[in-house]
């Protein structure tokens, strides 16, 4: 039976995660339902992709019998609300990157969603990729031995609001770090030690560069992140037996239809009886979340939601 599906919102990534479904079968996939603030751009997504229904505002999908799971594509800022009220409806939730705007919030949203017994998951959709799982593995069987060093770059001008504006929870850590972040925690298994950070912010106070050291028991993860150039967007996983490269996904599938691995990941999760996703656990979205606060502390970018 197909996993019924509710998109919020209509931006161009909610365009890619539906197109990406759409490639998956049938009768393991259906969506059923699109919201936007705005009825008529709900509507004209709805006529793009064949969505049977198209509501204005988040709270019809949450309110609708026939969703199971909504995929929350709306901007960072306001990840925690509507994920939360998708939980408060009943719904399992995907939510994109960053889970929230700080570890604070995404403590608060998976202890929610836990105690309703609904599966929730950050959409770090790498994590999913055949080659990223091929990754995994042989960290796992130790064919680069003990890794001690990660070279990790993602940058490329970005000039859209979302990444510009504090108001929109823009800056590169949480757009653009999270990549980065993650391929470093798969690497070493555990919080960093100590992290170490520089950075450039805009006039507006969010950062548009960032380089790091993530330093960990064994080894060093040297991370680096820009809206202003192109970078060499890729990660280099060093051990004591040999080396692996891995290219970022946004380069491998231009049309982002790579998003379906992660839309099966949330399916065979679901029908499981899972909360969680093995690859991209609770705990682990928020040793990301507590690094990018730590990230975001030492270069001095602070957003409202860190206040509250």
């Amino acid at each position: 039976m197909a996993l019924k599906w509710g998109i919020v919102t209509t931006g161009l990534i909610a365009h890619d995660f539906v197109n990406a479904v759409s490639t998956l079968p049938a009768n393991e996939h259906e969506v059923v339902a699109v919201a936007a603030r705005e009825k008529s751009k709900a509507e004209e997504f709805a006529k793009t992709h064949g969505i049977p229904r198209a509501y204005e505002g988040y709270e019809a999908v949450a309110k609708d019998p026939e969703v199971e799971v909504v995929y929350v594509a709306t901007l960072n800022t306001t990840h925690y609300a509507v994920a939360m009220q998708m939980l408060e409806h009943g719904k399992h939730v995907l939510c994109e990157k960053p889970l929230c705007m700080n570890e604070k919030e995404a403590r608060k949203l998976i202890t929610f969603a836990e105690s309703k017994k609904l599966f929730i998951m950050e959409a770090i959709w790498s994590r999913f990729f055949p080659s990223y799982q091929y990754l995994k593995r042989q960290i796992d069987a130790g064919t680069l031995g003990e890794i001690k060093e990660v070279n990790v770059t993602f940058g490329f001008h970005l000039d859209a609001d979302r990444v510009q504006q504090k108001k929109l929870g823009g800056g590169t850590i949480l757009d653009l770090g999270v990549y980065t972040i993650q391929v470093s925690q798969w690497a070493f298994r555990e919080p960093p030690k100590e992290i170490k950070a520089t950075g450039k912010l805009n006039d507006d106070g969010v950062d548009i560069e960032m380089k790091a050291e993530l330093i960990y028991s064994n080894g060093v993860a040297k991370i680096q992140t820009s809206a202003t150039k192109k970078l060499k967007n890729e990660a280099v996983i060093i051990g004591t037996k040999g080396q692996i490269t891995a290219r970022h996904p946004h380069f491998n599938f231009p049309n982002s239809c790579g998003l379906r691995y992660e839309a099966e990941e949330v399916r065979k999760c679901i029908t499981a009886g899972q909360l969680q996703s093995d690859h991209v656990s609770h705990n682990e979205s928020l040793i990301i979340a507590k690094i990018e606060d730590e990230l975001r502390r030492q270069i001095g970018v602070k957003y409202d939601a860190d206040s509250q």
